[in-house]
């Protein structure tokens, strides 16, 4: 008998265990594709070169069945215990925090090489990003729907895994009927898909990209060559980068006295208080590790959307 009450403690607590387990944030987004078809995109200037992007805000003012089709993915998401951010309520963020402007200059009038989809992604940090895309074909008095739906890492762009299908011929005109009976049958292994890559981030780490730069003629006279105690400068970022990362996972592309670039940098999901961490949180704690003693640089950090930052040392 006490074996048995004593199997299903140890069954109850797995189970709590696993109720409990973390699942990615997500946001759904109509794709490019979509956008693009439907005539929802915007131009603006980065550095100098054009860039087109869609224009989301403009697409869910003007398009009913975009805004039916997102409520219905959001339900069929949440009613499977996954945690959403709202795409409408993130852009009314963005507008809040004046960051959907085209062009953001610096206090020299220099252009912000950030998109106005990484300031949003930026202020949603949703783990993963889905990306959606519908057509419905017209079959005399019925109507056929066929819709493609991939999930991307929010900080690499990297494709994690997609979702396809085709509703039955229905006499309904509601986009979101026909997309919910589309989707319906393929969606659990959708969402295991993405709480597998989830997992492996959890395990892991967040994939990011650091960039190190160097000011010309800077005031600090220093770049990665300088040394400090018989290491190079260089030497003492890598040593950084390997105690403060998950399992000190860094590739190190090129380098110079000037620069050096770090790809495929797995860092922790969540800091020791156990809130989330994305790339800018974790590089300042680089800059406060240089900024110290023996060190003593002023680093000026520079955010690029949520998968990417560049340290500049020397000045501010």
């Amino acid at each position: 008998m006490k074996r048995i009450v004593f199997i299903v403690a140890c069954m109850a607590v797995c189970l709590s265990a696993f109720s409990q387990a973390k699942k990615p944030t997500l946001m759904v987004v109509p794709s490019d594709v979509w956008c693009n078809n439907n005539g929802y995109v915007q131009i603006f200037n980065n550095q100098g070169m054009e860039q087109t992007v869609s224009d989301y805000q403009q697409a869910l003012q003007k398009d009913m069945d975009l805004k039916l089709a997102i409520a219905k993915i959001n339900d069929l998401m949440a009613e499977r215990g996954f945690p959403l951010k709202d795409l409408e309520q993130q852009l009314k963020l963005v507008q809040q925090q004046n960051a959907e402007s085209n062009l953001v200059t610096s206090k020299n009038g220099n252009e912000m090489a950030e998109s106005p989809i990484d300031r949003l992604l930026r202020v949603a940090k949703a783990d993963i990003i889905i990306e959606l895309t519908w057509n419905v074909t017209e079959q005399g008095p019925k109507r056929t729907l066929t819709y493609i739906m991939e999930g991307k890492d929010s900080y690499t762009g990297k494709s994690i895994g997609g979702a396809n299908g085709t509703s039955q011929p229905s006499f309904s005109a509601d986009v979101a009927v026909l997309l919910e009976e589309a989707v319906v049958a393929n969606i659990d292994n959708f969402n295991n898909r993405l709480q597998a890559h989830f997992d492996d981030l959890f395990a892991n780490g967040r994939e990011v990209t650091l960039d190190i730069r160097v000011f010309d003629n800077n005031a600090a006279d220093i770049d990665l060559e300088s040394e400090f105690d018989g290491s190079e400068l260089g030497e003492i970022i890598d040593e950084w980068l390997a105690e403060n990362t998950v399992e000190g996972r860094f590739s190190k592309l090129g380098s110079s006295e000037n620069y050096v670039s770090y790809e495929q940098v797995r860092i922790p999901l969540f800091n020791a208080k156990g809130n989330a961490m994305d790339t800018e949180t974790w590089a300042r704690q680089l800059r406060k590790f240089l900024t110290k003693e023996p060190y003593n640089i002023p680093v000026k950090v520079m955010n690029r959307g949520l998968g990417k930052c560049i340290l500049v040392l020397g000045e501010k």
